[in-house]
């Protein structure tokens, strides 16, 4: 049984990475357009902070996440974002004191959960490792869009092992959103991580694999660039599809970011 220890440790650091590059903005940069369509910065932490409530509630009260998962299947198309928009409303600083206030409380609710505990979700039930490894990848790249939209450069760190692992892990569900069979064999996944050390997944002979950076492979499957810019090798059919299909994130097949060519 996994410690979740590690994992909530660095989902703590990844948000606070986050504040620092949040927090001393001004009303005007909170407002910046960020590369999702219609959000803005605020939509961006906004976003987390509804998703760390939604998550807080789920490990806290069973029964009334229920009540969420109802609202959501009443507006599916419509949910995340409202639940944003609710959100980037508020002041800047309510805003910022209402995600500190709810990572901080979802942390203590993950690290004191019962060994074996499982909690609903909008998908599959989730431990408070897993739950804590989604919150990380999902936090990793809505920084990102808040970087892009402030042009900053986030040096990557090996926080990233844990949403190339959800990547590697999603990626019959790939295949399942696009209403396609997943190949019966599995792919060695080899991905070098920001301090140089070698990250590997699947049988070391099998005959199709992905190789590139661990940073390159996360923004594929978080969808956060596309497939022509980064540096990803491919060997063997349904390995190079995989690419073009690939998502870490629930919900429906995302549309992803457009070449780099296509902007300029």
């Amino acid at each position: 049984m996994a410690d979740p220890t590690p994992v909530i440790d660095d989902l703590c650091a990844e948000s606070g990475e986050l504040d620092l590059l949040v927090a001393e903005l001004s009303p005007e940069q909170w407002d910046l357009s960020t590369p999702a369509p219609g959000w803005t910065v605020a939509h961006q932490i906004a976003h987390l902070a509804w998703t760390d409530r939604s998550a807080l509630v789920a490990v806290t009260d069973a029964g009334a996440f229920q009540a969420l998962i109802e609202t959501a299947l009443a507006a599916p198309d419509s949910f995340v974002d409202e639940g944003a928009e609710e959100g980037a409303a508020l002041p800047p600083e309510k805003l910022l004191a209402t995600w500190r206030t709810g990572r901080t409380a979802l942390a203590e609710a993950l690290r004191a959960a019962p060994p074996g505990a499982r909690f609903p979700w909008y998908g599959p039930p989730m431990s408070a490792a897993s739950m804590a490894t989604a919150r990380l990848m999902e936090t990793w790249a809505h920084a990102m869009d808040v970087a892009d939209a402030l042009g900053v450069v986030r040096p990557p760190t090996d926080r990233l092992r844990h949403v190339a692992r959800i990547g590697v892990r999603t990626r019959d569900f790939s295949y399942g959103v696009h209403g396609l069979t997943p190949p019966a064999a599995e792919f060695r996944v080899e991905l070098t991580a920001p301090s140089g050390e070698l990250w590997t997944y699947g049988a070391q002979d099998a005959a199709q694999r992905v190789t590139g950076p661990a940073l390159d492979f996360c923004l594929l499957v978080t969808q956060r660039a596309h497939r022509d810019d980064l540096a990803l090798t491919a060997v063997g059919p349904d390995a190079d599809h995989w690419l073009d299909i690939a998502q870490a994130f629930a919900g429906p097949p995302g549309t992803g970011r457009p070449p780099k060519e296509a902007t300029r």
